[in-house]
């Protein structure tokens, strides 16, 4: 008679498990360094009161167009505005538009995504259709129209335009991924225990679309803040929004570019550069958690890393499965250890005639 297993059965993982391996993908050294930057910048746009040495519209016509100084860190304007305290107001509608437009398009992807790629029939055929027309929908015209409609148009409002036009691409990619995951067996499962809906979604598939949700978030912040800053650039946002593309529209307009009054323009271009790079960085380390083979070739290098080996020092030489065994020349000695004794070979001569 077998004895009972008295082993203790294996916990079953609960949401806030499943939610916190979810959110491994950003314990990697990329995602941590691009944390690092966005989260300096938000900072910079919660204490922008208390940062900016002056007022943005400050005007000092004794200093205009002069250097980096002691007073002026930036310089100042052609009215002797200070361009530090410009850029670091900006910094405040840079990370709004960013973040509300992010938000509200990733809300409206899972909700619209996870659904139709959950349901079957005309259901999720009706809301494939409304997807693809919000791809072609394009969002510059849109903008235009609503700027035109506003003399001083709220950030919200911006924010809302490009949310509105930029949850499309997000919301193909997770009906994609809900198809294939509502066949698995645990969805099965719970489907078969009588879950009600809301909860198979929200706990059971949610933790498992997390790492592509956060990077449709990204991608979306970071489509933000350049539609943000080129619409204003380029004069379609009214000049009075405070952002590091109406910095860079003064700049233009007032030749800063051709008389190379560098400390104008250069500030909030690099300000654009460093946040696209913090936001690409977060999304390489969602790329290489997500991707197994990316993931593991990370782990081999730091590993290999840690050991004092070169990774570019060593190569994993590949055969063919079909690639024949390797022969030895005739005059090659034999190892002692594949020799036979005579006796062996004299018996086995014996049995086998």
């Amino acid at each position: 008679m077998d004895a009972p297993d008295n082993r203790p059965a294996a916990a079953e993982p609960t949401f806030g498990s499943k939610l916190a391996s979810a959110f491994a993908m950003f314990r990697n050294r990329k995602s941590i360094a691009g944390l690092a930057i966005l989260g300096f910048f938000v900072l910079v746009a919660v204490f922008a009161d208390v940062l900016a040495p002056y007022s943005p519209t400050a005007v000092d016509n004794s200093a205009r167009f002069q250097p980096p100084s002691a007073e002026h860190w930036l310089g100042t304007t052609h009215i002797g505005e200070d361009v530090l305290s410009q850029v670091i107001h900006g910094t405040r509608g840079v990370i709004v538009v960013g973040f509300l437009a992010a938000l509200m398009a990733t809300l409206i992807a899972v909700v619209i995504g996870v659904i139709a790629g959950y349901v079957r029939g005309w259901r999720s055929e009706s809301l494939s259709a409304l997807t693809n027309v919000f791809l072609v929908i394009p969002g510059l015209p849109l903008i235009i129209i609503v700027a035109s409609m506003f003399d001083d148009p709220p950030l919200a409002v911006i924010a809302a335009v490009l949310g509105i036009t930029g949850w499309a691409w997000g919301a193909r990619v997770l009906r994609a991924q809900t198809m294939s995951l509502r066949n698995r067996d645990f969805i099965q499962a719970a489907r078969a225990n009588g879950e009600p809906l809301r909860r198979i979604i929200t706990v059971e598939m949610l933790p498992n679309l997390m790492a592509l949700i956060a990077a449709s978030f990204v991608g979306t912040v970071t489509a933000a803040i350049l539609a943000l800053t080129t619409l204003s650039y380029i004069g379609v946002i009214p000049v009075t929004t405070y952002n590091w593309g109406t910095i860079l529209n003064w700049a233009s307009a007032q030749g800063a570019f051709r008389q190379n009054q560098w400390w104008w323009y250069l500030p909030p271009g690099l300000c654009i550069a460093a946040i696209g790079v913090a936001l690409s960085l977060i999304n390489f380390g969602i790329d290489e958690y997500v991707n197994p083979r990316l993931r593991s070739a990370g782990e081999r290098a730091r590993a290999m890393k840690k050991k004092g080996m070169n990774v570019n020092d060593t190569v994993t030489v590949v055969r063919p499965a079909s690639a024949q065994p390797e022969t030895r020349p005739a005059h090659a000695s034999v190892p002692a250890s594949a020799t036979v004794p005579a006796s062996a070979s004299a018996s086995a001569s014996e049995e086998n005639p």
